[in-house]
């Protein structure tokens, strides 16, 4: 008995030891890795977005406190959405909030006065933005501003002289000291899509990936899906070997989407493009185009085609003419849904059809055309979502295509986009540089 006693007294004082060493360890790491700050107890949390990283002892946050407020944001939606972008990632480099900024439903750029402002939560879901952007970008409201009167105007410069250094200096400038002491800076001067850019491509991809449709143009595109999902069943049940397993219901056919870039405004613009950039294969007429999707490698058929084209600057009325059999081309008139996109403004159509593009099984666009790049880079990132090993592989879901490239046997070349691009090249000034 006092034999046990002493080994279990020996044992407790062992056990007691080891714990006095750990904890005197616990308290020199505490020390070491999170110093006392004056206040930190009593930090005001409501002004900051932590992202906490211990070991590194450091926090990654946008301020709540501080903000950025853009021009009205022009053009069309995709060129909007780039400017969009590039104004989140300006407010993140001033580590600052983002306000919400204004948008245009209307396509009159050049005409200031006719422009429709729409706002931003119009088009996308402004909680669920800063939700999936957490930590790395945010947007604020208006009403979140206490001091409206003392902004401080920050002018962007233009022409040759107005370099990407000095406007990167210009950031730097108002990121730190008096400057940044206010609680808004104003940008006035270029529309934030031409500001000189200074982030890679996948910095874009982040703010994008944040941007979620409101339910009401979800849903709608979600009409539009299923009516052509109805459409190519349709066809389905009057062809041979069509039959699901067990023989009870036809499957719909896959649908190819094709961005035709034949309206008037862009074949102008295509053509100067063409004459300064001293090349050809920016401009595709429906004949070109036509032929291109013909003979996409591997394309199963009967297919049907859907034809996102922007009607009121279309100056061709047959593009339902010419097509190969097998190729089941539909536009929104044929299709029986061009009512839902009468009822909306040019900003909200484009939403739609884009989303419509980016959900079809095969995609075909121009690789000058905004609109074009940001669904193949979408369509890019479900792949690499989907940890596809090789995006330019044979049977590969989600393949897109440039009809304005040549590719094998005369078809469209294949297209993903380059995510490791340090600039916007690729996805917004066009290039017939694609990665496959």
């Amino acid at each position: 008995m006092e034999l046990s006693s002493k080994f279990l007294s020996g044992t407790m004082n062992s056990v007691t030891s080891k714990c006095m060493v750990l904890l005197v360890i616990v308290l020199i790491l505490r020390a070491l890795l999170f110093p006392s700050f004056p206040g930190f107890d009593g930090i005001e949390w409501s002004n900051l977005v932590y992202i906490r990283t211990p070991l590194l002892n450091f926090d990654l946050g946008i301020r709540r406190d501080k903000f950025l407020v853009v021009p009205q944001l022009v053009w069309g939606l995709n060129n909007q959405k780039i400017a969009f972008a590039r104004a989140c990632l300006t407010a993140k480099m001033l580590n600052r909030t983002l306000l919400m900024p204004s948008l245009s439903a209307s396509l009159f750029y050049k005409e200031i006065d006719l422009l429709q402002p729409i706002s931003f939560d119009k088009i996308f879901q402004f909680e669920k933005f800063n939700t999936l952007c957490h930590g790395f970008v945010r947007l604020g409201r208006y009403s979140d501003v206490l001091n409206r009167t003392e902004v401080l105007i920050m002018e962007k410069g233009s022409g040759r002289r107005w370099t990407v250094e000095r406007d990167l200096s210009q950031l730097k400038e108002h990121s730190k000291g008096p400057l940044d002491d206010h609680e808004v800076i104003r940008i006035v001067g270029k529309n934030p899509f031409l500001w000189h850019d200074h982030w890679p491509v996948n910095d874009y991809a982040k703010v994008f990936e944040c941007l979620d449709l409101t339910e009401e143009i979800s849903k709608e595109a979600d009409r539009v899906v299923s009516r052509i999902r109805a459409v190519g069943r349709k066809i389905a049940g009057n062809t041979e070997n069509s039959m699901t397993s067990d023989g009870s219901s036809f499957q719909p056919l896959p649908f190819v989407a094709v961005h035709m870039r034949i309206e008037i405004d862009w074949m102008i613009h295509c053509k100067k493009l063409e004459r300064r950039l001293k090349m050809n294969q920016i401009c595709s007429d429906k004949k070109e185009i036509l032929e291109r999707v013909r003979n996409i490698v591997g394309l199963k058929t009967p297919v049907v085609v859907y034809l996102a084209v922007a009607d009121k600057l279309l100056n061709n009325s047959s593009i339902l003419d010419g097509w190969e059999e097998g190729l089941l081309p539909f536009e929104k008139k044929k299709l029986g849904v061009d009512e839902i996109y009468k009822k909306y403004p040019y900003l909200i159509q484009s939403a739609i059809d884009y989303e419509v593009c980016l959900r079809a099984d095969t995609f075909v666009g121009n690789s000058f055309s905004t609109f074009s790049s940001l669904i193949v880079l979408e369509r890019t990132q479900k792949m690499i979502r989907m940890k596809t090993t090789n995006l330019c592989g044979e049977n590969v879901r989600w393949p897109s295509y440039a009809y304005n490239i040549p590719g094998e046997a005369n078809g469209p070349m294949r297209w993903v986009t380059n995510m490791s691009e340090s600039n916007l090249q690729s996805i917004s000034y066009g290039t017939n540089h694609i990665s496959c």
